[in-house]
Formats: C-alpha cells, structure tokens, sequence
C-alpha cells in the first residue's frame, strides 16, 4: 500500500504522483501545503503528513482505505516515533482516540465541493456574471503583486479571520512565488485597478482547489467575486477536472458564497493541537511563520 511503506520520513518524486493521484482534499497536495508550512512531506502507508523542528501536521484522510480510528492510532504512534514533536496538529473525519485524550484546541468545519458535471449555472447567477464582464476584465496570472497585498492586507483589517486562514493570506507571496500548480485569478475595472481575485490551485488529479478569494471595498465593483468564480469553473472545465474543492466552511459568509454556486458539504472536518512538551507553549500560528517573520 503506497508508494512507500518504510519507517523512513523521506519523501520522493513518486510518492507525490501517488498523492496527486488519489487527493481527495487540499491536504493532500505536496506542494501547496510544504510551500505554505515550509515543511518537509512525509508519507507512512497511505497518510501523508508534514514535519519541521520542533512540530508535525497530520493529514488524517487517508489516500487508498477508509478512515479507521484505531489504524490511525497505530499510524500516529509510528510518525511521533519517527518524528518526536513537541506540537502535533491533525486534520481528519475524525479524532482518533488517542487524540482525544491529549487535545488542548480543536475546530470542526465541513469541506465544500462544486461537482461541475450536473452543475450549469444558474440563469440568476450568469446574469450577474454577465453584467460584471461589460466593465471588468478578467486575467489569468501566476504573480502576488502589491495590489494582491493590498487587498488582503484590506480583508484582514476588515475581518476578523481565523488565526490559520490569516496565515494562509500572509503564505500567499511565497507560495505563488514558488508553487508552478498555482493560479492567480485577477478581476480589474476599466482603469485596471484590482478589484477582486482568486488563488486557485491546479495540482490534483481529480479536482482543482479555490485556495482563497478577496474583493476589495475600496474599489468595489458588483459581482466581481461572481465574475472570477465562472472564471474558475471554466479553467476547471479546460483541464477536464470533474469537481472543485470549495474548501471549508470558515463562517456564515464565505458558506453562502460557496452554496449559492452550488458548492455542498461533502466531508467531514475535524482540526484539533496536541502539545506533548514541557517548555513555554506557543501558538501554531507563530510556529508556522517561524523564520517568516
């Protein structure tokens, strides 16, 4: 099973196509999670995980068999051998039980999907759609600029987001810098200001995955979130991928956004931090920007 089965916390060419292979989540994207955290991959039978310092993230969906508790017990007994960390951070369907014993913090949300071949949109929505193309222009790019920076740095004052997806805002410059697989969807009035964009990102096999949007409310325009989102479906459809992956829910408003284009909970989400040292406690947030900052 996998493409390795050893004990080992290396991580080669072919154990990311056997990744991109059966994804199934955003987690599940070498690339995109390593070029955010600054972590080194690792997978241990088919559960892929990422390692760096004094922490671990474990993606607890595993790639070929269905979620079981006790299994991924074992797995995780094995990884912290491997990998002895002071912090673990655990996304999966589930807590496991060992987990749900150590836990200090922990999230539950559900992942969105847009299955795109019973999905036309609708009548409503390509109105608004069409009336935002007669004064935006849409653009396909691979660069974070300024006016990226400056809309999200306008998102962040104007909304208190939560602590992991503000880190994923600030990961943004680094990992478009780096990532091939990522998109940058731009949204610009007819002075060619920014008015709204998407980070998509194009690696799995079986789906492409909305990273982030922003809009701006400076330079508002309506519907330019609308606009990119057919954007998004129409490059998704060019690459023949059969779903998007919406990711999560995060709150009331961005839910909506993802349902009214047809975006439905598909998978449980369970998040939760173990802290296993002895030393001052910190956050994840400030561990994952480490030498960010």
């Amino acid at each position: 099973m996998g493409a390795q089965s050893s004990s080992t916390m290396t991580f080669t060419s072919a154990d990311e196509r056997y990744a991109l292979a059966r994804a199934y989540v955003p987690e599940h994207i070498p690339s995109l999670m390593a070029t955010i955290s600054r972590a080194a991959p690792f997978l241990v039978e088919d559960y892929l995980g990422f390692a760096k310092d004094n922490w671990v993230i474990f993606v607890g969906y595993p790639l070929e068999t269905q979620f079981d508790s006790t299994r991924c017990d074992a797995i995780l007994a094995r990884v912290r051998a491997m990998h002895p960390a002071e912090y673990l951070w655990f996304i999966g369907p589930a807590i496991p039980p060992a987990l749900a014993r150590d836990y200090r913090a922990r999230q539950s949300d559900n992942y969105y999907r847009l299955d795109l071949a019973p999905t036309p949109i609708k009548a409503s929505l390509q109105r608004e759609v069409t009336q935002a193309a007669k004064s935006l222009t849409v653009e396909r790019a691979r660069a974070w600029t300024k006016d990226h920076q400056s809309l999200a740095d306008e998102l962040m004052r104007r909304e208190k987001l939560p602590p992991l997806i503000t880190e994923l805002y600030r990961a943004m410059p680094d990992y478009i810098a780096h990532c091939e697989t990522a998109r940058v969807l731009n949204a610009r009035d007819a002075r060619g200001k920014l008015t709204a964009f998407f980070v998509v990102e194009l690696a799995a096999e079986q789906f492409d995955t909305y990273v982030l949007g922003c809009h701006s409310k400076k330079n508002y325009a309506p519907h330019a979130s609308d606009l990119l989102f057919a954007e998004m479906i129409a490059l998704a459809r060019e690459r023949g991928k059969p779903s998007i992956n919406l990711g999560l829910g995060v709150n009331a408003g961005i839910t909506r956004f993802k349902t009214k284009w047809g975006g439905k909970p598909y998978l449980n989400y369970e998040f939760c931090e173990c802290y296993y040292g002895t030393e001052k406690q910190t956050s994840i947030v400030d561990l994952l920007l480490g030498d960010k900052l």
